[in-house]
């Protein structure tokens, strides 16, 4: 870990233990931010917005009523809060990594169990939400994009459940890594779309699904499945998602008395993050880590981190951070993730990250895998890839820290869905 920004860590973990040792609860003044973001127009500070074709307008228009109503509605909020507890089995427990812990020799890390999610990740969480949505809007067909495959896998299910028409778009490149998840979106009854064109990834898979968008407004409602696109996509998923660090305020106190120190998460296009952060933004005394994928390395044309290798424009309906060259045109992306190598994060994660409420990091692929290996060896849990991205930066970190000091890593998914891709990075074939 460079000095700089350990001396950073260790200053405001100081500080963290200050304030915590006023009571489980207590803040101090300082520790408090005001934080009331997006403004009415989807803003966050200069990013998000609405960036969009006019034949749009009229649907996003007609989303950001339908969401303002039912957010409010008694029955709706009831129906999605029955769901999550019945059906994908909320709340997801919080796991201390106990022996791993141990191993580092530093501070303790604690894991929130999203892989034991139906369906294995957090992607239900938001799914269920913008479903429950489109059936009250009377729109009978979904439509989604997916890279790594759960947010398909999520639509999929719940389309099944509702008796909805589902369609999803994927990279033919992330088809091939994520084989698994196809069948299981279309054991459920989903069409599967691959794209051949750009990359042949997530940014190819959302351009087409928003092609289709414009052509079926009227009966298609679009569930965009990270915290990204025109307003209220980025604001309307991230408050799905935030049941994830609600409950870890909760569990954290019924656990160890107190907040962790810091809460840990990969970030691609940010949800499974903007969960979990959200409900700690005003609580200043924990620090807020993204963890982005560095690929062969951030000074390689190979990676997927907009905040620390892009600069600020505009893709998918919003403005934020993107890899881009000079001239604005979209660069490919690598990740060993499919859900992480995308060329863009949410404007909410680019608004954090200017002014320094959360910070944000790489992790090679290299650096990856081996956290992969050893939360299987060690603790029995095979983490998605993606998460192992933000385990790993957790288990860099711990062994410079002292052993009162907490990790909350979000664990967002499981890996059965990469076991092809990480046996053919040890040219095991199956």
């Amino acid at each position: 870990m460079p000095y700089e920004l350990q001396t950073g860590y260790q200053t405001l973990l100081e500080s963290a233990k200050q304030r915590h040792s006023r009571g489980p609860q207590a803040l101090s003044y300082e520790s408090v931010i005001m934080y009331n973001l997006p403004d009415e127009r989807g803003h966050f500070g200069p990013y998000g917005g609405i960036f969009v074709s006019e034949t749009l307008l009229h649907a996003l228009s007609e989303l950001r009523d339908a969401y303002g109503t039912y957010r409010q509605n008694s029955e709706f909020v009831e129906e999605y809060e029955r769901e999550l507890k019945h059906f994908v089995g909320r709340p997801s427990p919080i796991y201390h990594a106990k022996r791993w812990s141990k191993l580092l020799g530093g501070a303790q890390i604690y894991l929130k169990r999203e892989d034991l999610n139906h369906t294995g990740s957090h992607k239900i969480n938001n799914v269920i939400g913008q479903a429950l949505l489109a059936r009250r809007m009377g729109k009978q067909r979904v439509i989604a994009e997916t890279g790594a495959g759960q947010h398909g896998v999520a639509t999929a299910t719940i389309a099944a459940r509702l008796s909805m028409e589902c369609v999803v778009y994927m990279g033919a490149a992330d088809v091939h890594r994520q084989a698994a998840n196809v069948y299981r979106m279309k054991l459920l009854g989903a069409t599967v779309v691959p794209i051949n064109s750009g990359s042949r990834t997530l940014k190819d898979a959302l351009n087409e699904a928003m092609r289709d968008w414009v052509s079926n407004v009227e009966n298609t409602f679009y569930i965009i499945g990270t915290v990204a696109g025109p307003h209220p996509y980025p604001m309307m998923v991230r408050n799905f998602q935030c049941v994830i660090g609600d409950e870890c305020r909760m569990q954290m106190i019924e656990l160890v008395g107190r907040q962790p120190d810091a809460v840990i998460a990969c970030v691609g296009g940010g949800s499974n993050a903007m969960g979990i952060f959200y409900p700690y933004i005003n609580d200043t005394s924990v620090q807020l880590i993204g963890v982005e994928a560095a690929g062969d390395g951030i000074g390689t044309c190979r990676h997927a981190s907009s905040l620390i290798g892009g600069s600020p424009g505009i893709l998918h309906g919003n403005r934020t951070y993107l890899l881009q060259d000079k001239n604005g045109q979209i660069i490919n992306t690598h990740s060993i993730s499919a859900g992480l190598d995308y060329p863009g994060i949410g404007p909410e994660h680019a608004w954090l990250h200017d002014t320094r409420r959360a910070q944000y990091v790489g992790i090679r692929d290299d650096e990856t895998l081996k956290a992969f290996h050893d939360c299987c060896h060690i603790e029995g849990i095979i983490p998605a890839l993606e998460s192992s991205h933000a385990l790993a930066y957790a288990a860099k970190i711990a062994p410079n820290l002292g052993q009162d000091k907490l990790l909350l890593v979000n664990l967002s998914g499981r890996g059965d869905k990469d076991m092809h891709t990480v046996a053919e990075r040890a040219g095991i074939t199956f």
